[in-house]
């Protein structure tokens, strides 16, 4: 329980209370100290005053000295909480009443008594306790004398030896349990508050804290379910959250697309495996069939060599395409992308392979609209995604079909459209027809499974992507589109012819 953040933030919450209430008990002590002063003071600000006219033993404009121990000494019995003392004009200490020893002073500081006697002082005032070479007290004072001559004054402690020990009786009974009794309340209601205020703070902490624990139990492939703010805020703890759902999101998809591609890889290796291992594999055994059989007959010599070119050609077409198709994929290819007019690179493509079409006795056309925009493109790359998708669709359409090339402005962009009157595509082949290696049950076995995966690769690297329509024994309709650059958008868009 310690070790967690509510509970830490307890200890640190019941640490500053405890602090703090202590703080305010002696606080609450040594104030109280200084109020009954001031209250003190304030009510016997007079009392030396009238002490001198009613009480201080004066016959012919002099002090009768040997009744002043016996005043002082009345006076001190009837208030207990007052010490009498008579000064000279320099605060020398004259008279008393106290027993042999209990005054150490033998003067009193005139400072404090000069600013008593201004008519404008602030209460409290302290002055020197003439039974304590230490300590100070609030006292009474008022000027003695006779006309206009100062003979000393009359000095009155308030709140003396006696009052002292009345006041510690008191502190520690009634203000001391007053005291602690404050603390303990305060105490109480602050832990209480700040426990329930760190439980609905944390909450969201440790609701936070339990989808981590759920997220890494599950090897972080099991996201979360997303939790809405609290009244839709947007304090750091609700960031918190947000972020770790991006963060949780985007790791499950990165370790569900590192799955995936050691999938591709494993599903690559072996699919590689075998396309090279079957053509290898004839053309082996057609040369050692040449080898060991020097008789043949010069037509089937010439039909084995024949069928050895054709697989070596085979093996070259496929092991070039790997290579394209890993260098397309590499994260360091340059494309060299320039305007390009895309209907003179239609027709140029078309025209080479017309010758290809009339041998199957396909039909091959292209229809180039006027008036359309300069493309943005890698004019190789382009190229070859034309030829890839032009050489599908001859090798999917029978005998007496058709292929077109149709090109079309889309806005900003131009669309290129390669149709076909073939076979068509089944709709459980459609979502995996662009995959490396993959082949559908129509597939010629000629191809080698990668020509749809490299023209997916160079569309994306243009910033585009490659649609695909069919319907089996219909054929299909395969599409995407290229930029216009900025400049060319802008204004009117050239005609090409």
């Amino acid at each position: 329980m310690l070790s967690s953040l509510y509970g830490k933030l307890a200890v640190v919450l019941v640490v500053l209370l405890l602090l703090l209430g202590a703080a305010f008990a002696i606080g609450t002590l040594l104030s109280s100290r200084a109020f009954f002063a001031e209250i003190n003071q304030g009510l016997h600000r007079d009392l030396a005053t009238h002490l001198v006219k009613e009480s201080l033993p004066i016959s012919d404009g002099e002090i009768q000295p040997e009744a002043l121990d016996h005043i002082f000494h009345m006076l001190m019995v009837v208030n207990p909480s007052i010490e009498v003392y008579l000064l000279d004009a320099q605060g020398t200490i004259l008279e008393f009443d106290a027993p042999p020893g209990a005054v150490v002073r033998e003067a009193v500081d005139l400072g404090p008594v000069a600013e008593f006697l201004e008519a404008d002082s602030v209460l409290p005032i302290w002055g020197d306790d003439p039974r304590d070479p230490e300590r100070q007290r609030v006292f009474s004072v008022a000027p003695v004398g006779t006309g206009a001559t100062l003979d000393g004054y009359l000095y009155v402690v308030l709140g003396g030896e006696q009052l002292d020990s009345a006041i510690r009786m008191v502190r520690t009974s009634h203000e001391l349990r007053l005291a602690l009794g404050a603390l303990a309340a305060v105490l109480l209601f602050g832990l209480l508050s700040g426990l329930v205020s760190f439980a609905l703070i944390t909450r969201r902490v440790r609701r936070l804290d339990r989808r981590m624990k759920v997220f890494r139990e599950s090897e972080f492939v099991a996201v979360p379910d997303p939790v809405a703010a609290a009244g839709g805020g947007e304090d750091e703890l609700a960031r918190l959250e947000s972020t770790f759902q991006e963060m949780a999101e985007r790791l499950a998809g990165q370790l569900e697309e590192l799955r995936r591609t050691d999938q591709l890889r494993r599903e690559l290796i072996a699919n590689v495996s075998h396309d090279l291992r079957t053509p290898l594999t004839s053309l082996r055994g057609y040369l050692e069939t040449l080898r060991v059989m020097p008789e043949l007959e010069p037509d089937q010599r010439r039909d084995h060599l024949e069928t050895a070119l054709r697989q070596t050609r085979h093996l070259g077409r496929l092991v070039n395409e790997l290579l394209e198709l890993a260098r397309l994929d590499s994260a360091t290819i340059e494309m060299r992308r320039e305007p390009l007019a895309l209907n003179e690179l239609v027709q140029d493509v078309v025209q080479e392979f017309q010758l290809v079409a009339g041998e199957r006795t396909v039909e091959l056309d292209a229809e180039l609209p006027k008036g359309l925009a300069i493309v943005d493109g890698d004019v190789g790359l382009i190229s070859r995604a034309l030829e890839n998708l032009i050489e599908n669709g001859l090798r999917h359409t029978p005998e007496g079909g058709r292929v077109a090339v149709r090109v079309l402005q889309q806005g900003e962009r131009v669309g290129v459209r390669v149709e076909d009157t073939g076979c068509g595509i089944a709709s459980e082949d459609l979502p995996r027809i662009f995959d490396r290696f993959y082949r559908s049950s129509s597939d010629s076995p000629a191809g080698t499974g990668l020509g749809l995966a490299i023209t997916k690769r160079i569309v994306e690297l243009h910033g585009s992507s490659i649609q695909v329509e069919s319907r089996p024994g219909e054929g299909s309709i395969f599409s995407f589109s290229l930029p216009v650059p900025a400049d060319e958008a802008a204004g009117s868009p050239p005609a090409v012819s």
